[in-house]
C-alpha cells in the first residue's frame, strides 16, 4: 500500500494556520495527488435562534462562510500553483451540523489526511468536530501536525505507542508505507498487562509481524511514572528524538474523552511531534 490520495481540510482564510505546507511535502514525497478541500464554516445553530430572529441573519451568516470558502480555495490555488504535484482544490459551505458528514465523504476516499492540532489557541469547534468526523465516519488515516514541526523528514524515527488494541493495530497497518522507509521504529509498551498474552514477551507478537513486512524494530517497555501515559509516551519520544508517533485514537467513547480526559485527547493537546492515529 502506498499513499497516492492525500487530503487536507482548511477551514481558516489564513491557510498558515492549516496544515497545506506538510501536506504538499508529502505529496511530493509519497508522488500522491493532494486533494484540499476549502471549507467555509457557517458556525450557527438554527436551534439556537433567539424568538423573533428572522432569515435575513441566517442568509448573513451564510454568505459569510460562502466568502470564506472562495478565500481559503484563491489562496490555496495560488500556493499550489507554485508546486509540481497533482493536485485540485473544492469550496464548500457547511453548518457546523453538517460538517462531520462532508467531511466523512472526503476522507473515505483518501489514503490518508493531514491536519494541524484540533485543539489550542486559534481552533475551533469545527477543528475537533473535524478530526473526529476523518477517524469515526471517514475510516481514514489521520496524520495531526503540531505548529512549527519538522516534516521534511518525517518518518526517519518512527515510534509506536502500542496497547494491543484494535485501534492501535488500525493505525499500525495503515502507517506501514512510513515504516518501511524508517531508520529506526521503537514499540513502546506502557505497563503491560501482567496478566496478557504478550505477558512473557510485551510487544513481541508486533514486532514479529512488522518483520515480516520488512520493518525493523526494538521494543521499549516504559514504565508509568508519570500520571498520564500520554506524559510518558511524549518524554520517551523525546528521549529516542522521534519524528513521528504512531498510536490508535479513542480507545474510550468522545464523551468520556472530552470530559474525563484519555491519551488520545491529551495527545493532540500537547503533542510536538506529528501523530499518526487511527480508529
Amino acid at each position: 500500500m502506498a499513499y497516492k490520495t492525500i487530503l487536507t481540510i482548511i477551514t481558516n482564510t489564513d491557510i498558515a494556520d492549516s496544515a497545506i505546507e506538510p501536506a504538499i511535502t508529502l505529496a511530493t514525497r509519497e508522488e500522491a495527488h493532494l486533494d484540499v478541500l476549502c471549507l467555509g464554516v457557517d458556525r450557527t445553530q438554527t436551534g439556537y435562534y433567539y424568538a423573533g430572529t428572522n432569515a435575513f441573519i441566517q442568509q448573513e451568516t451564510l454568505h459569510k462562510a460562502q466568502e470564506d470558502a472562495g478565500k481559503i480555495e484563491t489562496a490555496v490555488k495560488d500556493r499550489l500553483g507554485r508546486e509540481g504535484i497533482a493536485w485540485s482544490a473544492e469550496a464548500a459551505v457547511a453548518q457546523i451540523a453538517g460538517l462531520s458528514h462532508l467531511v466523512a465523504q472526503r476522507a473515505r476516499f483518501s489514503d490518508l489526511v493531514v491536519m494541524p492540532r484540533p485543539y489550542g489557541e486559534g481552533r475551533g469547534i469545527e477543528d475537533e468536530a473535524a478530526t473526529e468526523a476523518i477517524l469515526f465516519d471517514g475510516h481514514a488515516p489521520l496524520l495531526i501536525v503540531p505548529e512549527g514541526a519538522d516534516t521534511a523528514n518525517i518518518g526517519q524515527r518512527i515510534l509506536i505507542a502500542w496497547n494491543q488494541s484494535a485501534e492501535a493495530m488500525a493505525a499500525i497497518k495503515q502507517s506501514m508505507p512510513l515504516m518501511q522507509a524508517a531508520d529506526i521504529v521503537n514499540i513502546a509498551v506502557v505497563d503491560p498487562p501482567k496478566h496478557g498474552p504478550d505477558r512473557s514477551d510485551p510487544g513481541g507478537a508486533l514486532s514479529q509481524m512488522l518483520s515480516r513486512h520488512g520493518v525493523k524494530s526494538e521494543i521499549s517497555v516504559l514504565a508509568k511514572t508519570m500520571p498520564r501515559v500520554a506524559d510518558v509516551l511524549q518524554r520517551h519520544a523525546q528521549d529516542m528524538e522521534a519524528d513521528l508517533m504512531i498510536m490508535g485514537a479513542y480507545g474510550h467513547s468522545r464523551f468520556r474523552e472530552a470530559i474525563l480526559g484519555g491519551a488520545t485527547r491529551n495527545m493532540l493537546e500537547k503533542t510536538d511531534i506529528p501523530v499518526l492515529m487511527a480508529h
